[in-house]
């Protein structure tokens, strides 16, 4: 695919399954985050790959920082949090990772990671894996990011879930792209 086909077609795909993506496409989804805007040249990122049983143990790290905040979950929705990162075969979480630099705020290093997982979600698009960003409450849990080790100044970006597209796609409407841009 060519880079502006996969750039103006890229959409969200929240319905994921197996296989796995094979080694080759992985590691291109990976040197794609490199490519990445990064002022500095700091590589303000780090990523943790989670698959197999992980998602599992995952699933219980949610469950727990999600019963810290509300310990009367009913169980239904007990199991339906345990199951989410069951949603996909691989999960990337992207992780901001904070260096000290002189000319490069926190804020600017946040951006380049998040340009990191959007390149990676994009080179998914491009060898036809389906991929979802996630976010929500558990990217900003305490007992998620203790859990999954990150240190005092970093922050998740995002769950990357990654997989083979399962059903139907949504067709996107094209957006008035004069509404958006205007001179100055």
């Amino acid at each position: 695919m060519k880079a502006l086909d996969a750039l103006h077609t890229r959409i969200s795909v929240p319905r994921l399954g197996e296989p796995l993506p094979d080694e080759e496409i992985i590691k291109n989804i990976y040197r794609a985050a490199f490519r990445a805007a990064d002022h500095g040249l700091l590589r303000p990122w780090r990523f943790l790959v989670v698959k197999g049983s992980s998602r599992e143990k995952l699933g219980e790290l949610f469950l727990k920082a999600a019963l810290e905040n509300e310990p009367a979950i009913p169980v239904e929705k007990q199991n339906n949090i345990r199951q989410k990162p069951l949603r996909a075969p691989l999960i990337l979480i992207t992780i901001s990772s904070y260096k000290d630099h002189p000319k490069v705020p926190e804020f600017e290093q946040d951006l380049s990671a998040g340009a990191a997982n959007q390149n990676m979600l994009i080179a998914a698009h491009a060898q036809g894996i389906g991929a979802m960003w996630r976010t929500g409450s558990m990217a900003y849990a305490s007992v998620v990011k203790n859990g999954l080790g990150l240190k005092e100044k970093e922050k998740i970006i995002g769950f990357l879930y990654l997989g083979s597209i399962q059903g139907p796609l949504k067709n996107l409407a094209e957006p008035d792209i004069d509404e958006y841009f205007k001179e100055w």
